[in-house]
């Protein structure tokens, strides 16, 4: 009886070696079929890789006319050669002319790409909203109010004008000198607009080649049309829309022809849809009549020096979060600060800051507003505002 127990002890112990050699077995089963996996997916990876260097590459071609028999009259970017291909009806009748393809070593078009804009009319388009309202702007509310009127509620209200009859202005200049506030006012209407915010520098249009700002004044318009509604802001204009002389050099030549192809985007033959356009400059005087004209810019605005009165709310707006002192009398200090501009009042809040820090107060006083003033004043004359009359 003892020898039968023993041989059962035997057999389960080797049962239980064989189920645990099993399990084992199993688990490096299951740990190979997961290597093998990362393995095939690497390779499918590589044969990926493997076949985009095989490719052919392609080239990109713009669609000139769409002709009849599903012929498509096509121009190759860069060298401008021009040839005719063949599609296919379903693609014949999705092609418009302007829109841009990819052709293979055939000149068989192989996918429709659309529009391709020059990257740098891309980053000239606003992606996030500034953080100021018009709340943030001191005085100027009649300058304001008509900025509104024409930019912003013909996007935001554009049932008003279609009740009363009237077409909105197409387009505002803003003039004045500098730091009075003319870019600050397009912050918050890109804010307010809630419309696609286009924002360029003149100076952005001057190129060296010949017809590369044009075409980048061309690129820019056509992104706005395809946002529209769009704002298109352009600071400090001068740059390019200074009166036309014949001074007989190519630079002259080459800015005029960019200014001619603005004109014609802001009112020329062809439609400019629901685009509306700010411009913004400190030398009204420099600029061509044409550009001034109505249709154009219908509005043109001037920002002035703020008086007292805005001197105090502007004061108020940029010392809103600063510690002042009981005795700190903004009225007096706006009465010292005569003749500055908004930005030269936003530098004497820092400087009665910094002053406050140097001496590590607790809060701002009205001597370190004092001492600011003699500080900015003297490292920033007031302009000569007789250029602006």
């Amino acid at each position: 009886m003892d020898e039968t127990i023993g041989n059962s002890s035997s057999s389960s112990n080797e049962h239980d070696m064989l189920t645990l050699q099993i399990q084992d077995l199993k688990a490096q089963v299951l740990d190979y079929k997961l290597k093998n996996e990362l393995l095939e997916k690497e390779v499918r990876q590589l044969r990926k890789e493997n076949a985009q260097l095989k490719r052919v590459p392609l080239f990109v071609a713009a669609v000139v006319d769409v002709l009849e028999n599903g012929e498509v009259y096509l121009r190759q970017q860069g060298n401008n050669q021009e040839y005719l291909t063949v599609v296919n009806d379903k693609l014949h009748s999705t092609l418009k002319p302007g829109m841009k393809v990819a052709v293979n070593n055939t000149l068989s078009i192989v996918k429709i790409i659309g529009n391709i804009y020059d990257a740098r009319v891309r980053v000239m388009e606003l992606d996030e909203q500034p953080n100021v309202t018009f709340d943030q702007i001191g005085g100027l509310r009649e300058e304001i109010e008509e900025v509104r009127e024409a930019v912003e509620y013909p996007l935001t209200k554009p049932e008003i004008y279609k009740r009363i009859g009237v077409e909105p202005p197409k387009g505002i200049l803003l003039y004045g000198p500098p730091g009075t506030g003319k870019t600050l006012i397009a912050k918050a209407v890109a804010r307010q607009s809630r419309a696609c915010f286009i924002r360029m520098s003149g100076s952005e249009l001057v190129h060296k080649y010949i017809g590369e700002g044009a075409q980048l004044v061309r690129e820019l318009f056509t992104l706005a049309r395809e946002r529209a509604p769009a704002i298109v802001f352009i600071d400090e204009i001068d740059a390019i829309g200074s009166m036309r002389t014949n001074d007989g050099t190519s630079g002259s030549a080459e800015v005029q022809r960019t200014l001619m192809q603005l004109l014609a985007e802001m009112d020329g033959f062809g439609n400019r849809g629901n685009i509306r356009i700010m411009a913004a400059t400190n030398r009204i005087d420099m600029l061509d009549p044409a550009l001034l004209r109505p249709g154009r810019f219908d509005r043109i605005i001037e920002i002035p020096l703020p008086d007292a009165e805005a001197r105090i709310e502007i004061l108020k707006i940029h010392s809103a979060k600063m510690t002042l002192s009981r005795k700190v009398d903004l009225a007096v200090v706006a009465e010292l600060a005569g003749k500055t501009t908004g930005a030269d009042l936003q530098a004497i809040c820092r400087e009665a800051g910094m002053m406050a820090i140097r001496r590590n107060a607790d809060a701002v006083g009205q001597e370190d507003f004092i001492a600011a003033i003699r500080k900015v004043k003297r490292e920033a004359p007031a302009p000569d505002a007789r250029m602006y009359i």
